[in-house]
């Protein structure tokens, strides 16, 4: 009777679950109410289904339960409870699937009035591409790319010229219209998927993939990777953003082109030279660094990470946060270069700089931050060189003592968090495993040991941010 007694309350404990649990669909944001109905229409059939068995199973245990009086009887064959079984089962099967083709078969079919995107999977970042006036994507191939052509554009390719690069996790669509979006990965299987618009689909290197869908709503929505690509598999996210046909408009007018990428002047280091008497203050005359100002070795830093850590303070994504005292001084600095091209030319001067390892203040238990140090290596390489392709800045031979302290705000969440510093969104996942006590000098101690000299790359990276 127990037994019986268990099975009721576990099959109406989990349809009352399932009624009055919070937990369900999010919000719908796209056209596709066809595969919620879908959805629904399997908790319909499988609730009934697992109704209908455990109701018969507490009803078969109560009926035929043990009595010394009673003998068994053994039936091998039932031809009219076996039709039944085959008829409702057939019954129950045509439901589940046949509505699944019919959305299947729209859903492999845009409409011919959708625009088209591309969304570029890479461990473990998006970037986006569209097609530009002419409504052309440009060729790409696997050979070109590069840290300076991530996206493998073909160079003489006329169509691409025009085409407009999002280098970034944020995609922005205009309401109520239709998409294409054209799948593309650089390494290994990922997966596109907003869960509010319902679509996802595989990446797969060597082929493109596409799905689409109509933007319904007003909103950010959250990009994932539902493949498991990697140890930063939970790190790689983007986000959609549905604007407007006004606010679409002047977002697309701020993105640049290839050809506008490839116009790019380079920085002038003799002008950077005069622009960067106000770093010298605090960070050296030779970028050196300075603990007791608070400012780190910037010498030998890879440039694309120092320019995108000074457009974070102009722009706010860093140096905001209450707590972030010395990224708060650093923030008004910045200001004093007022442009992109100041930005370049104090890069330019930078990178003329001797690079010597800085002073080692940090101690702590080499052993135990080489284990730790394994997951970090996928991503700033094995000796801590930093790789640009995975947004990894260098840490060997930089200050350990800013090690630390970026650490900590990561895990803090004092650095990070700004929607708009997304790398460093995914470092502060990632800083969140150093849990363990003295975790954080430990591998710091360990960077201390490494060379920075890059090794061949023999393993998969994690797209993360020191």
């Amino acid at each position: 009777m127990a037994l019986v007694i268990a099975l009721i309350v576990l099959t109406v404990g989990s349809v009352l679950f399932h009624f009055i649990s919070p937990w369900y669909l999010t919000p719908l944001a796209s056209n596709w109410s066809t595969i919620d109905f879908t959805i629904d229409l399997t908790f319909w059939v499988t609730g009934f289904v697992f109704v209908a068995i455990n109701g018969f199973m507490a009803y078969a245990v109560y009926r035929y339960r043990y009595n010394k009086d009673r003998r068994s009887e053994y039936r091998p064959e039932n031809t009219k409870l076996e039709l039944w079984l085959t008829g409702l089962t057939s019954i129950g099967v045509a439901a589940l699937l046949a509505p699944g083709l019919f959305v299947w078969a729209e859903f492999v079919t845009p409409p011919d009035n959708a625009s088209e995107v591309e969304a570029v999977g890479q461990q473990w970042h998006w970037g986006f591409r569209l097609p530009g006036a002419d409504g052309k994507f440009g060729a790409v191939e696997a050979r070109y790319v590069t840290d300076a052509n991530p996206f493998g554009m073909e160079l003489d390719d006329p169509y691409g010229q025009d085409d407009v690069l999002v280098d970034g996790n944020r995609l922005h669509l205009p309401i109520d219209q239709p998409v294409k979006v054209l799948l593309r990965s650089k390494d290994v299987l990922h997966n596109f998927t907003v869960t509010q618009f319902r679509v996802k689909m595989d990446l797969v290197p060597g082929l493109v993939s596409f799905l689409w869908f109509t933007p319904t709503r007003i909103g950010e929505f959250e990009v994932l990777c539902e493949e498991l690509c990697g140890v930063g598999h939970h790190t790689m996210r983007g986000m959609v953003v549905v604007d407007e046909q006004a606010d679409y408009d002047a977002w697309l007018a701020t993105q640049p082109t290839y050809a506008q990428v490839l116009a790019r002047v380079p920085g002038d280091p003799q002008i950077g030279r005069a622009q960067y008497a106000v770093c010298s203050a605090c960070h050296g005359q030779q970028g050196e660094g300075n603990p007791l100002l608070n400012a780190p070795k910037i010498a030998g830093q890879g440039e694309w990470y120092i320019r995108r850590q000074l457009q974070y303070y102009k722009s706010g994504a860093r140096g905001a946060h209450p707590d972030d005292v010395f990224g708060r001084q650093m923030a008004p600095m910045v200001a004093t270069l007022v442009n992109d091209a100041a930005i370049n030319n104090v890069i330019a001067y930078i990178s003329t700089f001797p690079d010597e390892p800085a002073e080692q203040t940090i101690q702590g238990d080499v052993e135990h931050g080489a284990d730790i140090y394994v997951t970090c290596g996928a991503c700033h390489g094995a000796n801590g060189e930093g790789i640009a392709a995975t947004n990894a800045p260098r840490q060997a031979g930089m200050s350990d003592w800013y090690l630390a302290r970026q650490l900590e705000n990561f895990k803090a969440g004092i650095r990070g968090k700004h929607p708009g510093d997304k790398y460093g969104q995914q470092m502060r996942m990632m800083a969140a495993f150093l849990s363990e006590e003295d975790s954080i000098n430990d591998v710091v101690a360990y960077i201390n040991t490494l060379s920075g000299s890059p090794r061949a790359k023999s393993n998969f990276n994690i797209g993360a941010e020191d």
